[in-house]
């Protein structure tokens, strides 16, 4: 019997083949489903490698530019994430409108909020922000250009004359460059000096000074602006350095005994008055007050009343107020602009330690074991905080909040409204020597005798590191929101990150013990002992092409 085949199966269709021509101009006339039937047709007759030419041909033309076809103001939201500076360098050199909104002033704000750098009225004031300002590795490629912060993003980007800016001439006007605060310039400057500050910094010059007597060349007293380094020593002199060059300008001599308190007020409206060279206050064991031109070096008023040494001394902000603190138990209030005294503070029993002003008020501390709260205009005594049980040593006052410590190794924090102690802090083992009270950080931080330093917080009054800085007493203490300086008698500085508590690194050579340690806006000022002799190391942490 004959064996059938089976049927043969019909093929697969097949799109049918396209009438038309090839063409460009006629594919552009056709309609939106017949593009897509010729577009199939070919992709059928394909081989796979034409098929991978055509994807990766195909794929860079589907990607959009997401910042671009945003609003600037949705644009600038989804950068201001971006907390990494590199990344912002990379990202300003894609194309020009990525340029143009990486050099919005509002992004580099909130880079300078999330880096925690604040910049002070004086800093915003400043010309000096904008002077000898180049450009450094990848931040280079950014505009300097400083916008007006009432313009919306959207319009900012709309004028030319704002975001067009040559690299070789980063300030669209000279005027501009030196009357308005960019947030860019000044988050170059700090970010270098943080990096510096954790690893690097420069020597500008060290000074060495030949101690004479065991005494004569301790150094009781420091303090430090941007052009001046003030140090008083037990000598009776007082040294001018300039914190430009470190170079030592000249020495002050005038005082016949130690000198153990040395203030001193920035020219111009800032932190002074309006005067147009930097003012010196000392105070001294011989009972006096002097007040010195910082650029002439000459002693301008010599104001006695105090009938013991003068401990300790304070100008108030903006105004030609100096107030002193005295053994002979008493402070005194002085206008140091037309060298006269104003009135005598009475009160205390013992000799007033330690001060502090804010506005116009004045705390002290006193081997009575009180501190008091002032009215420096009335005289008046505000309130007295009684509750330490020993001498006091140490004492800071930031707005309502008065923070006091000494012989019996509690921190005493005070409402200065009230007069009420809100919380007694304890750690240390030893004399509290050291305190810096700061309410925009929340930040209260001690140092012992004992060698510790501790921060605690000022919203919830607990400690937050209790570090064991040093081997012996705690001379120096400073910090911000990054980074805490401390100095020891166990002759080392030492850099820690205030948040954490993690040590950052050790400054400068071990010494026999470290006096003084003073930092401001990234200049660093070491005072110790080393081989015998006084030691004054000036260092910077400022980026290189910015110091001037």
């Amino acid at each position: 019997m004959p064996i059938i085949s089976p049927p043969t199966p019909a093929p697969s269709p097949r799109p049918s083949p396209f009438p038309y021509s090839t063409s460009s101009s006629e594919f552009s006339s056709l309609g939106p489903t017949s593009r897509k039937q010729y577009l199939i047709s070919i992709l059928h007759e394909c081989s796979p490698a034409e098929l991978r030419y055509i994807s990766q041909t195909i794929t860079p033309m589907l990607k959009r530019d997401v910042l671009t076809e945003l609003p600037a103001e949705l644009a600038l939201h989804i950068l201001s994430y971006v907390d990494d500076p590199c990344t912002l360098a990379r990202a300003s050199q894609v194309c020009k409108r990525w340029h143009d909104l990486v050099a919005d002033d509002w992004l580099w704000k909130v880079l300078c909020d999330t880096y925690s750098f604040r910049a002070d009225p004086e800093d915003r004031s400043s010309t000096g922000l904008f002077e000898d300002d180049e450009s450094w590795d990848e931040m280079d490629k950014f505009t300097s250009n400083p916008i007006d912060p009432w313009l919306t993003a959207r319009d900012r980007l709309k004028r030319p004359e704002l975001t067009s800016v040559s690299h070789w001439a980063p300030y669209s006007s000279e005027y501009l460059s030196k009357t308005q605060f960019s947030h860019q310039v000044y988050f170059r400057r700090a970010y270098g000096t943080m990096l510096n500050l954790r690893k690097g910094g420069n020597l500008i010059r060290a000074h060495r000074m030949p101690i004479p007597t065991p005494d004569s060349g301790v150094v009781t007293s420091v303090a430090l602006d941007t052009e001046w380094i003030v140090v008083g020593l037990a000598n009776s002199k007082i040294h001018l350095f300039s914190a430009i060059t470190g170079v030592l300008s000249r020495t002050l001599m005038g005082h016949e005994l130690g000198v153990w308190a040395v203030h001193l007020v920035c020219r111009g409206g800032y932190w002074g008055w309006g005067q147009p060279n930097s003012i010196i206050v000392s105070a001294s064991c011989d009972k006096t007050l002097r007040v010195w031109d910082a650029k002439s070096g000459h002693c301008v008023y010599v104001l006695r009343g105090h009938t013991a040494t003068v401990r300790c001394a304070r100008v108030l902000h903006n105004r030609p107020i100096a107030v002193t603190g005295s053994r002979d138990s008493t402070l005194r209030v002085w206008n140091i602009q037309k060298g006269i005294m104003l009135r005598v503070l009475h009160g205390h029993t013992a000799s007033v330690r330690c001060l502090d002003v804010c506005g116009n008020k004045v705390v002290s501390g006193s081997y009575d074991t009180t501190c008091r709260i002032w009215d420096v205009d009335t005289g008046e005594c505000i309130r007295v905080l009684r509750g330490h049980s020993h001498q006091i040593y140490s004492i800071a006052i930031d707005g309502n909040l008065v923070a006091s410590g000494g012989m019996d190794t509690i921190v005493r924090v005070w409402d200065a409204t009230t007069g009420n102690c809100i919380a007694q802090l304890t750690g240390h083992t030893a004399l509290v020597c050291q305190l810096q009270l700061s309410t925009t950080t929340s930040l209260l931080a001690t140092g012992g005798s004992d060698g510790r330093v501790i921060t605690f917080s000022l919203r919830s009054f607990t400690a937050l590191q209790r570090l064991a800085a040093h081997d012996s007493s705690v001379t120096s203490l400073q910090f911000d929101a990054n980074f805490l300086i401390t100095g020891g008698n166990d002759g080392r500085v030492r850099v820690f990150e205030t948040q954490t508590g993690n040590w950052v690194r050790d400054l400068s050579e071990r010494s026999e013990s470290v006096w003084k340690v003073l930092y401001k806006k990234g200049v660093c000022a070491v005072m110790c002992k080393r081989a015998g002799k006084t030691v004054v190391e000036i260092w910077t942490f400022k980026p290189k092409d910015t110091m001037n």
